[in-house]
């Protein structure tokens, strides 16, 4: 028998969903002080509520929930303790490198500004790209003046490096 159909008859003898736990990324990982921050600050919302669910009553919900607190809790102390802070003020700012908040305009002339973060600080919606991602990969090491390509599952495209600057 398959270990896939084992393991679904443990689950619906036992009444619930076995949580999986956050996969850890094989890559260093390299945080910007603001994603060190971030992860502190995860760490303690995550203790605080775990420690205000385990007063409240015993219900299943609460069970639950302590069990995801309890992952999630597990999940950022392994990210904490892995840690490499950056400080993007010792990076070289006359190429692109880990911390860099870059510039680009695209073949249609439409400019653009990405920041490199490490991978829990990356949020595509604020422009925020995780440093092992294709975008930065084909920025780090590049100049302002440098045009990279940016291989997308849509089709590449061409960015010229406007500016390349480093917040404090």
């Amino acid at each position: 028998m398959s270990r896939a159909f084992v393991n679904e008859e443990r689950f619906e003898q036992a009444g619930g969903e076995e949580l999986v736990e956050r996969p850890i990324s094989e890559h260093p990982n390299y945080v910007t002080p603001t994603g060190a921050l971030e992860l502190q600050t995860q760490e303690e919302v995550l203790v605080a509520e775990l420690n205000s669910l385990r007063d409240a009553h015993e219900d299943t919900f609460a069970k639950d929930r302590v069990a995801e607190i309890e992952r999630d809790l597990r999940y950022v102390r392994a990210r904490l303790d892995s840690a490499i802070l950056v400080d993007p003020n010792t990076q070289s700012h006359e190429t692109v490198l880990f911390g860099a908040t870059v510039e680009v305009e695209d073949d249609d002339g439409n400019r653009h500004t990405f920041h490199i973060v490490g991978e829990d600080e990356a949020d595509a919606n604020i422009n925020k790209v995780s440093w092992v991602s294709p975008l930065a990969k084909s920025l780090i090491g590049q100049r302002i003046g440098d045009t990279v390509t940016w291989h997308r599952p849509i089709g590449d495209t061409y960015l010229k490096i406007l500016d390349i600057h480093y917040a404090s």
